[in-house]
């Protein structure tokens, strides 16, 4: 039989233990309603085949997009932006593949390959040209991981003017960023 100072214990070990699992449950559905990104068919982290690499420079590949897919953007989201950069390319520095941003808050996906929503507007690559710029590592390097981020902005879409490269974008949606999400896409050759 227990006393009730371990009736006590026990209740209250009972409730923390009722607490934790609620938190964690609320936790799990939270994150169920995060925003995020995917690239169909490819996880988090996962390998991305050659048609996305460039087809310039023996790099082997078709120039082709990655295919996107985002989901529960943040209320009040009136625009996106996407990047794609590859932090392993130019020795460390960096190289980013894509720019495009003034996507209408409707448009929830890019397919591979494009052709962009219409109103989009895609900014400079690293060449110093616009759109999509085909992966391309060093041969024998270790697979590159290549981030792909979405931005919810509050901005509307015709807000931005065209030709931004990255550093540019971000430092023109400084304060307009209601979330921002990502995935990592690896590639080697």
């Amino acid at each position: 039989m227990m006393h009730s100072n371990q009736r006590g214990f026990v209740r209250r070990l009972l409730a923390a233990g009722v607490f934790a699992a609620l938190s964690c449950a609320a936790a799990h559905a939270g994150a169920a309603d995060a925003f995020v990104v995917a690239s169909p068919g490819v996880a988090d982290g996962g390998t991305v085949d050659s048609s996305h690499a460039s087809s310039a420079n023996n790099c082997g590949g078709n120039n082709v997009s990655p295919a996107l897919q985002w989901r529960n953007a943040p209320a009040g989201a009136k625009s996106f932006a996407v990047t794609i950069f590859d932090p392993d390319g130019a020795k460390g520095l960096g190289i980013v593949h894509w720019v495009l941003y003034g996507l209408a808050p409707s448009i929830t996906s890019l397919d591979a390959g494009g052709p962009q929503p219409p109103g989009s507007v895609d900014g400079v690559n690293q060449s110093g040209g616009t759109g999509y710029r085909g992966l391309c590592p060093t041969v024998g390097d270790n697979p590159h991981h290549y981030l792909a981020q979405v931005y919810a902005l509050d901005l509307p879409p015709d807000a931005l003017p065209p030709g931004l490269t990255r550093d540019a974008l971000h430092a023109a949606i400084k304060g307009h960023v209601l979330a921002a999400t990502s995935t990592v896409l690896r590639y080697g050759r």
